[in-house]
C-alpha cells in the first residue's frame, strides 16, 4: 500500500449527502476481484450518459477535476452496501483523501484499509473547501497528515481528528498484509520450531 504523508492536490466537489457505494461504483461492476481497472467506471451513472458518452456537467469529466486526488462531500459518504470495491474504485480514479461531514462506518474502515484517508470536518467547513475546489488548478488543497491538517489555498490550516493507529498505518503504508509482514521473521521462526518438533505432522506448500 502507498503511503500517505503529504498531498496537495487538486480537489473536486461534489457536494451532495448520501453517495451510496452504488453509486460511487454500480453493482455490475463487481465481478471483479481485482483491485485496479475499477476507475474508469467510478461514478458511472453520474459520469456517463445512456449512450456512453460522458456527461460534461459531472465535475470529474471536466478540467482540472479529471485529475482530482482529493473528493469533498455532505454527509454520510458511502452508506449502502459494504462493497470494498467502493474504495478500490475511488483510488484507481486516483482519489486518494475524501472530506465529508460523515461517513458510513464500513466504507470509512474499507478507505483506511486501502490507503484513501476519510477526514471528518464539519459541514460549514466543507462547504468553503468546495468554494476553494471550484477555483480548480488555481487552488489546491494540501492534507499533511503528520500535523493532521488541511491547509486551505489562503494558507488557513484546518485541523482533523485520526486514530493514532490508522494514522501510523497511512504513514507507514500498510494494510493488513503488510501488518503482517513485519512480523515475518517471528512468523517463520514459530513454523520452524513447529516443525521441528512434530515433525511427524506432513508439511503443507501451497504454490
Amino acid at each position: 500500500m502507498e503511503k500517505f504523508t503529504t498531498l496537495s492536490a487538486i480537489a473536486a466537489a461534489l457536494p451532495e449527502a448520501n453517495i451510496d457505494t452504488d453509486k460511487i461504483i454500480p453493482a455490475r461492476f463487481l465481478k471483479t476481484t481485482q483491485r485496479t481497472g475499477l476507475g474508469r467506471h467510478a461514478f458511472d451513472a453520474m459520469r456517463y450518459r445512456e449512450d456512453g458518452s460522458e456527461n460534461p456537467d459531472f465535475v470529474l469529466n471536466r478540467e482540472p477535476w479529471r485529475k482530482a486526488e482529493i473528493l469533498i462531500t455532505f454527509d454520510n459518504l458511502g452508506c449502502g452496501s459494504s462493497r470494498e470495491h467502493a474504495p478500490w474504485a475511488l483510488l484507481d480514479f486516483g482519489i486518494r483523501c475524501v472530506i465529508a461531514p460523515s461517513f458510513a462506518d464500513i466504507f470509512f474502515n474499507n478507505c483506511f484499509k486501502n490507503g484513501i484517508l476519510p477526514i471528518s470536518l464539519p459541514r460549514e467547513v466543507c462547504e468553503r473547501l468546495m468554494d476553494d475546489a471550484s477555483m480548480g488548478e488555481n487552488a489546491r488543497l494540501t492534507v499533511d497528515l503528520a500535523r493532521q491538517v488541511v491547509i486551505r489555498p489562503d494558507g488557513e490550516e484546518v485541523s482533523f481528528d485520526i486514530d493514532p493507529f490508522r494514522k501510523h498505518l497511512l504513514l507507514e503504508g500498510l494494510d493488513d498484509i503488510g501488518q503482517t509482514l513485519q512480523h515475518e521473521q517471528g512468523i517463520t521462526r514459530y513454523e520452524n520450531r513447529e516443525h521441528q518438533e512434530k515433525s511427524w505432522m506432513p508439511s503443507i506448500h501451497i504454490d
